[in-house]
């Protein structure tokens, strides 16, 4: 590796920056661990830094991987993303129960603030907005194919009250639920306004 691309790598490593995360690896030849250049771990110095483009040549070369970051887990994946992937799952699977950011990161083992600023930091938006996101994917999905009541309806996305899915149904398309459902019963997509 050149001088150049030395220094651009390393200084991905001293501020934590994802750029180069799948791509190298941080071999620190004093403790002969190899970590993601994201890892939370202390940073080295440079001159006790070598950097791999494949965790398998720096297994090879005798480094073990970090306990913090964890190399060998999620592939190219960083943790970050990982854990944002975990949560994606757990909201995918339970959008129907009551779920908070307390009980996602209870699940995960982490605090509620690490898993928001993670979560928000990879993905954009909240926790609590994906949920949403994925509430309203299923009932749109409802209301346009089943005959299902509003009330069911909002049940079956995680609302009990008929009232506050309607408002909340609302506030997110801009229309009722039952306008939605007639909507696309005529066929008619809601770019049509």
């Amino acid at each position: 590796m050149d001088q150049k691309l030395f220094d651009l790598v390393y200084s991905s490593v001293v501020n934590r920056e994802s750029t180069y995360d799948g791509v190298y690896y941080t071999g620190v030849k004093t403790t002969k661990i190899v970590c993601r250049p994201t890892c939370r771990a202390r940073t080295p110095h440079a001159v006790n830094v070598t950097f791999y483009s494949t965790l398998e040549d720096a297994l090879h070369a005798g480094f073990r991987p970090c306990k913090r970051c964890k190399p060998e887990e999620n592939g190219r994946l960083r943790p970050d993303a990982a854990l944002a992937a975990q949560v994606d799952e757990m909201i995918a699977t339970q959008y129907k129960e009551k779920l908070t950011l307390p009980m996602l990161a209870r699940s995960l083992a982490i605090s509620p603030y690490h898993l928001q600023r993670v979560y928000t930091q990879v993905r954009g938006y909240s926790p609590a907005e994906k949920t949403e996101r994925v509430r309203l994917a299923h009932a749109q999905q409802l209301l346009a194919q089943s005959g299902g009541t509003i009330a069911e309806i909002g049940a079956a996305v995680g609302y009990g009250s008929p009232s506050y899915f309607t408002s909340w149904f609302c506030r997110r398309v801009g229309i009722s639920p039952l306008a939605y459902r007639n909507r696309q019963g005529k066929g008619e997509s809601m770019d049509d306004n």
